[in-house]
């Protein structure tokens, strides 16, 4: 752990500046947009999200999200039908094994469906 905190205060100095390039307010959202980057840009997804995130604010919602009004919200990231699935399907588990809160350790993210180690660090 001291290891780790001396290598985040290094790179905290040597990029002072650096931030995630998708917008989001919450865990949740940033697991949202995550998946929706995957084969798409951050600007993209910085442009459907805003609605996304306005429509969907639980995981509870978006465990229960009709598929084919998500899909289209989210069709122009590419890949909507998988990103739809593994969306409504990571939340659900959300819902019901974290109480509805996304998770903060590598582990258990990495069992959420669609959530692989390069998305979990991003979270």
């Amino acid at each position: 752990m001291k290891r780790a905190l001396q290598i985040n205060r290094r790179l905290k100095q040597a990029y002072p500046d650096a931030r995630c390039a998708l917008h989001f307010k919450n865990p949740l959202e940033l697991l949202v947009a995550t998946v929706l980057s995957a084969q798409c840009t951050d600007k993209r997804v910085n442009l459907v999200t805003p609605a996304v995130f306005k429509k969907y604010r639980t995981a509870q919602e978006y465990a229960t999200a009709k598929p084919a009004e998500f899909s289209k919200l989210v069709h122009s990231t590419g890949f909507y039908q998988n990103k739809t699935k593994n969306i409504r399907n990571a939340c659900n588990m959300i819902v019901k094994e974290y109480q509805g809160k996304v998770p903060g350790r590598m582990e258990d993210l990495v069992k959420l469906p669609g959530i692989g180690r390069k998305t979990a660090n991003v979270i």
